[in-house]
């Protein structure tokens, strides 16, 4: 079974009563209750608790990590980031949501600003499935229609991603590429744009099913990381 931990900074829903309205159990109570319909091993984690609630003996124990945070990013300690970057490395599947791209983590396996253009402004948002034969999309139509959510536009300032997944378009006329996969290490990336925090966004199951698909997609591949550094000769070179 596929374990996975969910991680939410959980600083919006203590403060804004129209998001403790729509998630009334946290973000990360939403995203791990479909998980666990799933039939993922699910846990969650908060920025409050100790180490973040990334220990050393919770991330060894996490096949894929799913993380949304927005107002704290830099609350998050370096070592933890370093952690975390570190089991990507390793093998273990990272879900980037929402405003997530701005977190210490993204930025540090992207290695740019991941800066956008933004407004929320109850934009309604098409994301257009580009790619039909990925994983993370099965069971879906051509596209997920949200009636609001906020607009990201471009440009956004990451690596041209391995797969394009989804192409947003917004009302107000802006596109965005909402779904993209990284190879890092022996490690899978997926960044997943939906998710603003005052949206039922979570709620919705299209959404639910592409996080769904997603964390079966990252799941590790069991292969050690390759071997790096002076490397001794498998065959006798022959000295002429």
């Amino acid at each position: 079974m596929v374990k996975v931990t969910v991680w939410n900074e959980n600083r919006h829903e203590k403060k804004n009563p129209v998001v403790a309205g729509i998630y009334p159990n946290g973000i990360h109570g939403a995203i791990s209750a479909f998980l666990e319909k799933g039939g993922f091993d699910v846990k969650t984690a908060t920025l409050d608790e100790p180490e973040h609630g990334l220990t050393d003996e919770v991330l060894a124990n996490t096949d894929v990590l799913v993380w949304w945070g927005h107002i704290a990013h830099d609350e998050v300690s370096d070592e933890t980031v370093n952690k975390v970057v570190s089991r990507v490395l390793d093998g273990m599947g990272l879900i980037v949501l929402h405003s997530g791209h701005f977190s210490k983590v993204f930025k540090k396996l992207m290695g740019t600003s991941c800066d956008l253009k933004w407004r929320e402004a109850d934009d309604r948002e098409r994301l257009w499935v580009v790619d039909p034969s990925h994983p993370i999309v099965a069971g879906l139509n051509q596209y997920i229609e949200l009636e609001k959510e906020e607009m990201y536009g471009e440009h956004f300032d990451v690596p041209a991603p391995d797969e394009l997944i989804f192409l947003s378009w917004f009302e107000g006329g802006e596109v965005f590429r909402s779904g993209c996969t990284y190879r890092r290490g022996n490690g899978k990336v997926f960044y997943f744009r939906p998710g603003h925090e005052t949206y039922p966004t979570y709620h919705n199951e299209e959404i639910q099913k592409v996080i769904t698909n997603a964390v079966k997609w990252a799941a590790p591949v069991d292969h050690a990381r390759p071997v790096y550094g002076n490397a001794k000769p498998l065959e006798e070179i022959s000295k002429k």
